[in-house]
C-alpha cells in the first residue's frame, strides 16, 4: 500500500507516517521501481502500535524503547513494567499541576462577579498586575 493508505487506515496524517520513519519507530519500506514507498500490513500495525502508545501520553523515547520490546518479545518486562510505572508518575504530577491550575483560574474568577466594564474588571486587572510584575490574586498563597 501506498503511504496515503497507510496514513488513512491508521487515522493520522502522511507526515506524520514520514515523521516516524525518519525517527526510526516505523520500518522503511520496500521502494518500488518508480520510488513509492510500499508499505504492508506489518508497517500498519507497527503505526497503530506508535499510535496507540501515543494516545496514552508517552513520548517519544518511551515509544522507541517499546517498539524495541516489540521487536524482542523474548525480553524480560521488568523495563516496560518500569516504563509504564513512570507514564503513571507522570501523570499524577500533570494532574496535580492542572488542579492547582483550576485553583488559580478559580481565585482569578472569584475577583470580577459583576457585569463591569473591562477597566473595572477584576480578572483583567489581576491580568495587568501580573504583566507588569506585581503580586496577582490567582497566584496568592492559600
Amino acid at each position: 500500500m501506498r503511504i496515503g493508505e497507510l496514513a488513512r487506515r491508521g487515522h493520522c496524517d502522511v507526515e506524520t507516517v514520514r515523521f516516524y520513519e525518519r525517527e526510526g519507530l516505523l520500518d522503511a519500506p520496500a521502494r518500488e521501481d518508480n520510488g513509492y514507498r510500499n508499505y504492508t500490513s506489518v508497517h500498519l500495525e507497527q503505526l497503530n502500535f506508535i499510535r496507540h502508545c501515543r494516545s496514552l501520553g508517552m513520548g517519544l523515547p518511551d515509544v522507541r524503547v517499546l517498539r524495541s520490546f516489540q521487536e524482542h518479545p523474548e525480553s524480560a518486562c521488568d523495563a516496560i513494567n518500569h516504563l509504564i510505572d513512570e507514564q503513571i508518575a507522570r501523570i499524577h504530577r500533570q494532574v496535580e499541576s492542572l488542579r492547582l491550575l483550576e485553583q488559580q483560574l478559580h481565585a482569578l474568577r472569584e475577583t470580577c462577579q459583576a457585569n463591569r466594564t473591562a477597566s473595572d474588571c477584576g480578572i483583567m486587572q489581576n491580568l495587568q498586575h501580573a504583566a507588569a510584575g506585581e503580586p496577582c490574586e490567582c497566584h496568592a498563597e492559600p
